[in-house]
């Protein structure tokens, strides 16, 4: 066949759990001798390139591949590691992602061998055969969005914060597990950190980091007219309707505002009417929104989204794991913003799907501008992902974590 000539480490009768379906595709289709059913995982999933942190700093945009020699193979060898091998972030070396079909494209011509997995229970040697591979890399079949890392967490406390970011790795097709974060390599996660969140730095990230955990990236305004509504139904025991919400906004906003001109002696430094007017409005549209939610299942008939501080909560255990990835953090402080953010969700939300409207909600009033477009579709579909798939953490992590949260008392 194609990879005739090809070596691979995998002992038949040897106990080894491969921590993703990746590895465990490669790892099956390897022990068979399925050379095609190999190349169709490998072609159809990221693969990273050890290299000096050092040098990734120093020239970004460069991809430098480090040959060794092994001794069970003549010539020099190209080493590459799938997403769930990779060692924990730590010391001098990074990794940079590529995949089949862009290796195939800067393949080094010296070197003679593709080392996969080398020095693991999954070390496989193939034979450099560069436009077989490009076949394979247009031939690829799509991985499922919804990744785990099987050796990973799975229950807990620490599982429950990684999954508050799961809505966001599902849609961009990353584990949502996996502490040890390296995903999209190195070198772009810096450069996703800086484009996205202004964040070139760790004294930035400790900051963004920070912000993210106390709720105060979302706009006050979205959480200030939810709260009233919150507060509306455990008065009355009853959803307020949209006239009686907006009046009771617009009651608060004039007391608070008072109260602030007998405090200070003073007139008040915004423009109240603007603000009423920007209150009304918003109602309007979250309005809107949840009767979106409702008609595509998101929402039950007689639920509203509770609080948007979910969106923040998300994206911290998120930012946590990219800080990671950048090297801003090291894993201690990773976890222990991940295991924060878990807890600041489960103070407010009772639920996966409660907590799931609430991220939407608030993602959808900062991106989408009721256009119900990408920002809006992305999330139905990661929301109906997590609500069905049996790999799911909405399925098999609880949202109450007793004895984490008796800790955080």
């Amino acid at each position: 066949m194609g990879s005739e000539g090809a070596t691979e480490g995998i002992a038949e009768g040897v106990a080894w759990q491969p921590p993703t379906a990746v590895e465990q595709g490669l790892y099956e289709a390897g022990l068979r001798g399925d050379w095609q059913a190999f190349f169709s995982v490998l072609a159809a999933t990221d693969l990273f390139f050890p290299m000096s942190r050092e040098l990734a700093d120093a020239v970004p945009h460069s991809l430098r591949f480090s040959p060794f020699r092994d001794p069970h193979v003549e010539g020099l060898c190209l080493p590459v590691f799938t997403r769930g091998m990779l060692p924990p972030p730590s010391g001098a070396q990074v990794f940079e992602r590529g995949d089949l079909g862009g290796l195939a494209k800067a393949w080094p011509r010296p070197v003679r061998w593709l080392a996969i997995n080398p020095g693991t229970p999954l070390e496989t040697f193939l034979p450099a055969e560069p436009k077989r591979w490009r076949r394979h890399a247009r031939n690829a079949p799509a991985e499922s969005p919804l990744k785990t890392l099987w050796t990973g967490d799975r229950h807990g406390p620490l599982a429950h914060g990684m999954a508050c970011g799961a809505l966001l790795l599902v849609n961009n097709g990353s584990i949502w597990n996996h502490l040890g974060w390296q995903n999209g390599g190195y070198t772009e996660e810096k450069e996703l950190l800086a484009s996205w969140w202004g964040v070139s730095g760790r004294d930035d990230w400790l900051a963004i980091q920070e912000r993210l955990l106390n709720g105060d990236v979302i706009s006050p305004a979205w959480e200030f007219v939810l709260r009233v509504r919150q507060a509306m139904i455990k008065e009355y025991g009853a959803v307020p309707g949209a006239v009686q919400w907006r009046e009771t906004a617009e009651r608060v906003l004039l007391s608070r505002t008072a109260e602030l001109v007998d405090q200070t002696g003073r007139p008040p430094d915004f423009d109240l009417d603007a603000d009423i007017a920007l209150v009304q409005d918003l109602i309007g549209r979250i309005l809107r929104y949840e009767a979106r939610f409702r008609a595509d299942g998101l929402l039950d008939a007689d639920a509203g989204v509770r609080s948007v501080l979910a969106w923040d909560f998300g994206r911290a255990s998120c930012m946590a794991r990219w800080g990671l990835g950048a090297r801003y953090c090291d894993l201690a402080e990773t976890e222990r913003a991940v295991l924060r953010a878990g807890a600041g969700a489960r103070r407010v939300y009772r639920s996966w799907p409660d907590f799931a409207t609430g991220y939407i909600l608030g993602r959808c009033l900062h991106f989408d501008g009721e256009e119900f477009g990408e920002w809006y579709a992305e999330m139905v579909a990661a929301f109906r992902i997590l609500a069905t798939d049996p790999e799911s953490p909405w399925l098999s992590v609880p949202w109450e974590q007793p004895a984490a949260d008796r800790t955080e008392l």
